[in-house]
This record gives structure tokens, C-alpha cells and sequence, in this order.
């Protein structure tokens, strides 16, 4: 096993809406996370703006590092590294937040690290309070199922920051197909969190929604489900019917999360991984975590809900594994906005 040594890492996350700054410690134990969101702001426009949220990112940056510090009882003197997110995620705003972090590494002369923001998410479930007790750490080899809004796939992990990706999306994301039904449903933004709502009163077994199958490979496939969802609307809405709301919702979601569990439980055994790990935005869904959690077959590995959508504190723990096995990012860093991970 890989000896560790010590070290804090001080973190920065402007990948989309939201600007987040983070203190973590040995990349386990959490000393402070700050998230600005800019929900708010984007709701009006019934999605997030680019200018807008770049913009926003340049007035809010510099006070949210200041006060995750400042939790943090630290200064920048005893941080041994700045790591940040250099994509993928929305150019204008990672670019805010890239300088801000080459800034504070050049002044305070630390060093540099940039971190996958899907990595990231990837770690989240390393992250712990400081002051609740250490959990053990995931075990590999470890399933990792990457739910977002951007991206869905599975990655096989055999060691840390070693990923081997088994498939992913062939179309729309999970969280994708999430926000456009939500739309379709006249649910507001974001689409996550409202379908969710509007589930917990309907019955998922009122409409039988297609299950993509990607035989022969790990990919998934969500644009299906969001058509049949769509063509079921404009039905009933041409026989004058009322939209019964929370019964598509719940039965979009069950047919989501069946999705999901059923390939990762396969992908697990296929290639004996020993624990399986949620992560993403759509890990934050009550039903998915609830459906994993239930089964018995694998421990599985969810963050808490704070640190499902984005934050720093899953970046500073990413970035804590990339210092501590050497990695270094020069000063000509530039966003990726690329994927895989790398």
C-alpha cells in the first residue's frame, strides 16, 4: 500500500454555476467547503447561461477562497498545493477559476495541480467531515457509475487515479434526460430535483418505459426513454387528457434507476470489483441511492448529498491523491474540456 504523506490541499471549482473553494486534509478529512451557487440566477433562463455564470464567477471567487480559509483556520502559507478543476465543464468559467488558482500558487509559490472535474466527482466519496470519525476508504478494484448531467458511464478503477472506462452514454445523459423531462412535464429547473419531487406522489408502475439494451457493451442509451416520455405527453395531449404529472415521473425515474443498477451490478461481477462507487449530480436522487443501498451483493459508495453536485471539497481530494503520487501542473495549464480521464 501506497504510504501517504501529509499535506492540505486548498481547492477551486468553477467548472459550471456554482463557485466553490475547499481545505482538505490528507484527502480524506474535510476542514471547510464553501459553494456559491448561482441556481438563482439561471432558473429565469431555464438553464444555466455561460456569460452570466462566468461573470458571476469573477465577483464571487476571491471572497469564497478567502472565507473557506478563513473556516478553515488556515492561511495560505499552510497549504502545500492549490489544485483546481481545468475541465471539462464551461470554458469562460473554468477559465475564471484557473487564474484565480495560478494566482494564488505564483504569489504564495505552491504548487499547481489540475484535476479532472469528473475526477473529482470520483472522489467525493474519499471526502469526511473533521468532526465525524474516518470511514474506511473504497477498496479496489472498484465500479465507478459516473451520473450527470453531462456524462454517464462506468469506470473500472484498480488503483487511484488508474481508471479503466468500460462504457459510457451512447446519447443523452442521465441527468440530461432528468432536465429535458422535467421540461416536457412542465416541471421547473432544475429538472433533477423537481421530477424527484413530483415522483414521490405518483406510482412508477403507471407507464412500462423502454429500457434501453446495449448488448455486448457497458453503454447506455437515455434518448429512448426521453422520446417515449415526449410521445406519451403530445398523446394525451391530443385527446384533451390531463398530464398525470407525478405517475410519469416516477415511472420516468424507476426506469432510470433500474437502468442504471442493473448494468453496474453486471459490470461489477463481470470484472470483480470488490466495491461499487456512485457519484455525479444524479447520485443525489433519493431513489437511486435508495435502490443501491438496497442491495446486498456489493458495498456501495455514495457521498453525502452536500457533495454530490459540484464543490471543491471532491476537487481538493482528487488534487491530494495527484500531489501525493507527484503529479504537478506548470503554469501554462489551459482548460480541458475534454474527456476521458486522464
Amino acid at each position: 500500500m501506497t504510504d501517504f504523506p501529509f499535506a492540505r490541499i486548498l481547492a477551486i471549482e468553477s467548472s459550471c454555476d456554482e463557485t466553490a473553494a475547499a481545505v482538505i486534509e490528507n484527502g480524506r478529512v474535510l476542514l471547510s467547503s464553501v459553494v456559491a451557487s448561482q441556481m438563482d440566477i439561471h432558473a429565469r433562463f431555464g438553464g444555466v447561461y455561460p456569460e452570466v455564470a462566468s461573470r458571476q464567477h469573477v465577483l464571487s471567487i476571491v471572497p469564497v477562497v478567502e472565507q473557506a480559509l478563513a473556516q478553515a483556520h488556515l492561511t495560505l502559507a499552510d497549504v502545500n498545493a492549490i489544485a483546481v478543476t481545468r475541465g471539462p465543464g464551461l470554458a469562460g468559467s473554468l477559465v475564471v477559476g484557473l487564474n484565480a488558482a495560478k494566482g494564488l500558487a505564483l504569489g504564495a509559490d505552491k504548487p499547481l495541480v489540475g484535476v479532472n472535474h469528473l475526477e473529482g466527482h470520483i472522489y467525493s466519496s474519499w471526502v469526511c467531515d473533521s468532526d465525524s470519525e474516518v470511514p474506511p476508504a473504497p477498496r479496489f478494484p472498484l465500479l465507478a457509475l459516473l451520473v450527470s448531467g453531462g456524462h454517464t458511464e462506468l469506470n473500472l478503477m484498480t488503483d487511484h487515479l488508474t481508471y479503466r472506462r468500460l462504457g459510457a452514454t451512447l446519447d443523452d445523459a442521465a441527468g440530461e434526460a432528468f432536465d429535458k423531462t422535467a421540461r416536457l412535464l412542465g416541471l421547473p429547473y432544475p429538472g433533477g430535483p423537481s421530477v424527484q419531487k413530483a415522483a414521490e406522489g405518483g406510482n412508477p408502475k403507471a407507464f412500462h418505459f423502454p429500457r434501453a439494451r446495449t448488448d455486448g457493451a457497458w453503454d447506455f442509451s437515455f434518448s429512448g426513454i426521453k422520446t417515449a416520455v415526449l410521445r406519451e405527453v403530445r398523446r394525451m395531449q391530443a385527446e384533451g387528457q390531463p398530464i398525470p404529472v407525478a405517475d410519469m415521473a416516477a415511472s420516468f425515474q424507476a426506469a432510470v434507476v433500474d437502468i442504471l443498477l442493473t448494468k453496474t451490478l453486471a459490470a461489477a461481477r463481470e470484472f470483480g470489483a470488490q466495491e461499487i462507487l456512485v457519484a455525479g449530480g444524479v447520485s443525489a436522487n433519493t431513489a437511486l441511492r435508495e435502490a443501491f443501498l438496497a442491495q446486498t451483493e456489493f458495498k456501495v459508495n455514495i457521498p453525502r448529498f452536500a457533495y454530490c453536485t459540484d464543490n471543491a471539497a471532491m476537487i481538493a481530494s482528487a488534487g491530494y491523491f495527484r500531489y501525493a503520487l507527484g503529479h504537478r501542473s506548470t503554469f501554462d495549464i489551459d482548460v480541458m474540456p475534454t474527456w476521458p480521464l486522464s
